[in-house]
Order: structure tokens, then C-alpha cells, then sequence
């Protein structure tokens, strides 16, 4: 039994030491990252723009590879440490791999110790055991150690700014704390991508075919198309005291909970209302779209305008008792399920979910006032999901098949800090970030209902206050046709001649921006071409950014 445990504790050294080679390898490729998305963003011309596709492609290609390889990895020394513990147990004599000694054991008891006596939220579904392991581990070791370097009274003060790798097991505790405070995540499609991908998305199924044991298989028409998904920002910062940043675990521990709170909230409402502009796009956006957005991916599924048909209102007349739970098993069933798993969520606030409550009220056989409601939809079945009013408004249903959105977890979340905003006042301001995005890949298979009045389709998020949004055109053209003056993002009026039946619109906006156009009143998608009438034609394109808007006129004459 000894000398097993001895083979296994020098077989997690040699896979320790390869992971320290990995997480080199994995900041390398952060670092390489960083460079490509320079690149792309400096790229000027079609030759720049194709060469850095590839180099994109080759580094997703490698990044994939590796990241495969450290979670291989990592299940190893996993596994490898949960057979030493049980032969360690059966072998009480036997030194433990991890047993501390020295002045560094020291250090690790102090934080052992420190760790138990606070039961946070983080840890707190851990027995003292675990977290005991689960400090002693190499990789928590390592980001503990430097974690504390970073507010020690050793450190040099006035730092800039840095950023510190979590191991992948606090990203699992963080994801865990995310999990607890985000409703949504554990019903959608969570898939972990790195940089902008395109993820690809399996159409109508079609149904396979019987035939003879030894006879030729028949071909099925799968339909397989992409969603490009990118990785906005999620998070924020908090000031904290710089006495508090002694107890460097219980710092962790803290952050941790921060950290997950504050983005499952901000993932929730970015799942239901998210406005696709530099956050996910929602799934109730989605369905009240009337048309296509102007930047909506050739290799998606075929956009359908579901305005009329997934977002529908119940009189208010029918919102009581059985004709209620009527009007919303019709509703519910314009939710198409045929790709899913077949698991449905019905998200609401307290209040709607009170009425509902209500509604199915009713009393038994021995007397007793009992509510059909046992956390799922009456009647319609799947979850019910209960938020309060900052997310989502009164008398609004929204829900469906949830692993028909796909969210989209984008690797590189990470903590920093620096004490040099707040130098003065003995503070450093610690920062957590995470990047996400996500569709309703399959938009079909959702629904948005209101109760007695038209749904919600939209609700305020926090304002950007750091990155004021701006709202203008970099470029415009109707065809081959000369504007008068030349374009200039800060012009907004223009007049053009033609003597052509039609010409393309093709509209640019800034980053983060949307266009709407209408040609003599009439919307017009960008990008398509807009018939002309003789005499004078005005065209309109207002943009906007958040709470900022700019409208460009163009008048075209037609002889």
C-alpha cells in the first residue's frame, strides 16, 4: 500500500509539472489573443482583413487543442488525488502528498484555518474536509500565494493594474456561486467557446428510416447552420479598504460570491431582454424583431419574423380561473420544441407569478385551501422561474424550450486590482469580469405572453456610464451614386440625382450602434435596394446607441 502511494504521489508530480507547462502555454495564448484582436481591429483593407481570418482560424484551432489537453490533464491529476486520498485513509501513517512543512506549512494552516472559521457562501456547501483539500491543492496554492503578494506590505505600492488567472477550480466554484444567483443558466445551452466562433446549430431533424436488418442505410437531410457568437463584458469594480486586504482568503471567498452574484444577475436579463448590442440578444428582442437586424449572419438559419405568432397578449377579459390556464396552454403552444430536449422554463416576477398562484387556487376533499402551482406551469408544465420586478415587469410570461438559446461562456475571467484611483484614500479598487454571449438559436421554440395587456418585450439595463455610446453612420452609399456633399459621419443632410429604378442602401454604423431606414416612409432593410419614384425621394436612417440617436437625410431626385 505504500509503495502505491508513494508511484502515485511522484505520478502527480510529473502531471503538476505539466500543468505548470500548460498554464504557461495558456498565457502565451492569452497574450497571442490580445495581439489578434489588435490586429483585427487595425485591419484596413480586404487583404488585411483575409490574412488575419486565417491567422484567427490556425489560433482557434490551437487554443481548442490546448484547452483540451489542460482539461485532460486536469481530470487526471483529479482522479490521481482522490485515489491517493482514499489510500492515505486506508493508511493513516502514510505523510499526506500535500502536508505542508516548514514556514510554508505555516502559511497554509494559517489559511486552512482562516477558510473554516469563514462559512461564505462559496465554500459553504463544502464539509471542512473539502476545503481542506481544496486548499492544499497546488494550482489554489499558487493563486493564493499571489493573490496575497499582491496586497502584502512587501508589495510596492501605486501598482497600474494587474490581472491574475483563476485555476480552473475557482472558475468552477465562481460558475457554481453564478449558478445560485443566475435562474437562467442552468436551463439554456452553456457552451464554453474562446474568442468569436461560430457554433453550428442542427435544423429540423428529420425522422430516420426503417428498413431491413442487412439492407443500405438511407441518406438523412440534416440541415446544419452557424450562429457567430463574441464575447462581450460582463462585470464591474468595488473599492475596498485596504485594512480589509489581510485576510486574503476570506478576500477570495468574498469576490467569489461578488463575482457570481452580480453576473447571474446580468445574465438573466440579458437572456430574457438582452438587446444584442454589446450583450446577448434576448430572447423576448428576438421575437418582437419585425426584421432582420442589418448585421444578422448569412450562415444562420433563415430569419423569421415571429412578431405575431410567439408574442402574443390574453384579453384582458380572460386573465380568471380556468379560462386563463385556457388562454395560456394556446399560447404556450406556439413555443416549437421539435429540435429541443423537450425541458421547459416559464420565467416571471412575484407578482404575475401571485396571480397565477391565485388562479389555481382551490380547495380539497378534507377542507384545505391547496394551490395546483408545485414549481411548475399548471396544465402547460415545465419550471416556473420567479424573479423580482428589476427584472422582469408585471403580467409578462416569457419561456419556452430553453436549450434552444445558446449562451456562450467565453474563457478569460479574471481578477485585478489596483490601488492607484483611490491611492489617497487607502483603497483598492478590485475588479471581476466575465464574457459572455448568447441567441435563441432556434427562436421558434419560445414564447412571450401578457397577462391582460400587450407583454414587455424590452426593460432598462444599468447605463454604460464609463463608455459613453456614440451614435453615428462611418459610412453610407446608394449604389454607384454620388452624394452631394461626400459622406462625413458628422453630416447629416444629403441630395442625390439618379435615373436608375432602384439603387442598394448600405448603411455603417459605430460600434455598438443599430440603423433603422425608411425610404418615403417605408422601413428598408440595410443592404437592400429601394425603389425610386419620380421626383424627389427622402431617405431616412436614424441610428442609435443606448440613450443616443442621430438621424441622416438623404434627398434623391429621380428625373
Amino acid at each position: 500500500m505504500a509503495l502505491k502511494t508513494l508511484l502515485l504521489k511522484r505520478q502527480l508530480e510529473e502531471k503538476k509539472t505539466r500543468m505548470k507547462e500548460l498554464n504557461a502555454k495558456t498565457e502565451e495564448l492569452q497574450a497571442r489573443e490580445a495581439e489578434l484582436e489588435l490586429a483585427t481591429e487595425e485591419a484596413k483593407t480586404e487583404e488585411d482583413l483575409r490574412a488575419v481570418e486565417e491567422l484567427v482560424e490556425a489560433f482557434t484551432d490551437e487554443q481548442a487543442e490546448h484547452r483540451s489537453a489542460v482539461q485532460a490533464l486536469q481530470a487526471e491529476i483529479d482522479s490521481a488525488e482522490a485515489e491517493l486520498r482514499t489510500l492515505e485513509a486506508k493508511n493513516p501513517t502514510a505523510p499526506s502528498a500535500a502536508s505542508p512543512t516548514g514556514q510554508g506549512g505555516k502559511e497554509k494552516r494559517k489559511d486552512e484555518a482562516m477558510m473554516n472559521q469563514r462559512q461564505t457562501r462559496a465554500f459553504g456547501a463544502m464539509t471542512m474536509e473539502q476545503r481542506s483539500v481544496f486548499l492544499q491543492r497546488e494550482d489554489v496554492q499558487e493563486f493564493l500565494t499571489r493573490f496575497r503578494t499582491m496586497f502584502s506590505g512587501e508589495q510596492k505600492r501605486s501598482v497600474t493594474g494587474a490581472d491574475l488567472l483563476i485555476p480552473t477550480v475557482v472558475l468552477d466554484l465562481i460558475r457554481e456561486n453564478i449558478e445560485d444567483y443566475s435562474k437562467l443558466i442552468r436551463r439554456v445551452r452553456l457552451v464554453p467557446v474562446a474568442g468569436i466562433a461560430r457554433q453550428p446549430i442542427m435544423g429540423t431533424i428529420p425522422e430516420a428510416v426503417w428498413t431491413e436488418m442487412c439492407a443500405s442505410l438511407n441518406e438523412l437531410n440534416f440541415t446544419v447552420n452557424q450562429t457567430e457568437v463574441d464575447g462581450y463584458k460582463v462585470g464591474g469594480y468595488v473599492a475596498v479598504c485596504n485594512a480589509l486586504m489581510e485576510d486574503s482568503p476570506g478576500l477570495l471567498s468574498e469576490l467569489i460570491v461578488g463575482i457570481g452574484a452580480a453576473i447571474g444577475i446580468a445574465l438573466d436579463k440579458a437572456i430574457l431582454f438582452g438587446t444584442g448590442v454589446k450583450m446577448p440578444l434576448g430572447i423576448a428582442t428576438r421575437l418582437a424583431q419585425t426584421l432582420a437586424p442589418s448585421n444578422y449572419p448569412d450562415s444562420a438559419r433563415a430569419w423569421v419574423n415571429l412578431s405575431q405568432s410567439n408574442v402574443i397578449t390574453i384579453p384582458s377579459g380572460s386573465t380568471t380561473g380556468l379560462t386563463l390556464f385556457q388562454q395560456i396552454v394556446q399560447a404556450a403552444a406556439a413555443a416549437k420544441g421539435r429540435c429541443s430536449r423537450g425541458e421547459k422554463f416559464w420565467a416571471m416576477n412575484e407578482k404575475t407569478f401571485s396571480k397565477i398562484q391565485v388562479e389555481s387556487t382551490n380547495i380539497n376533499a378534507g377542507g384545505a385551501i391547496v394551490s395546483m402551482l408545485e414549481g411548475t406551469m399548471p396544465v402547460v408544465g415545465g419550471d416556473l422561474v420567479v424573479f423580482g420586478d428589476e427584472i422582469m415587469p408585471d403580467n409578462t410570461i416569457i419561456g419556452g424550450y430553453g436549450d434552444l438559446y445558446l449562451l456562450a461562456e467565453r474563457a478569460g475571467t479574471s481578477i485585478g486590482y489596483s490601488d492607484l484611483p483611490l491611492f489617497i484614500q487607502d483603497q483598492t479598487v478590485v475588479k471581476g469580469t466575465a464574457r459572455y454571449d448568447g441567441t435563441p438559436v432556434i427562436p421558434e421554440g419560445f414564447v412571450v405572453i401578457g397577462l391582460g395587456a400587450a407583454p414587455a418585450t424590452s426593460v432598462e439595463f444599468a447605463p454604460d456610464m464609463a463608455n459613453p455610446a456614440v451614435a453615428a453612420l462611418q459610412a453610407l452609399t446608394l449604389g454607384s451614386l454620388s452624394l452631394t456633399p461626400d459622406f462625413s459621419p458628422e453630416t447629416a443632410a444629403y441630395t442625390a440625382t439618379t435615373t436608375n429604378a432602384s439603387n442598394s442602401i448600405s448603411a455603417v454604423p459605430t460600434v455598438g450602434a443599430t440603423v433603422e431606414i425608411k425610404a418615403n416612409g417605408a422601413k428598408v432593410a440595410n443592404g437592400t435596394p429601394i425603389t425610386w419614384k419620380s421626383g424627389e425621394n427622402t431617405v431616412v436612417l436614424t441610428v442609435k446607441n443606448g440613450t443616443e440617436s442621430k438621424a441622416y437625410t438623404v434627398t434623391v431626385t429621380k428625373s
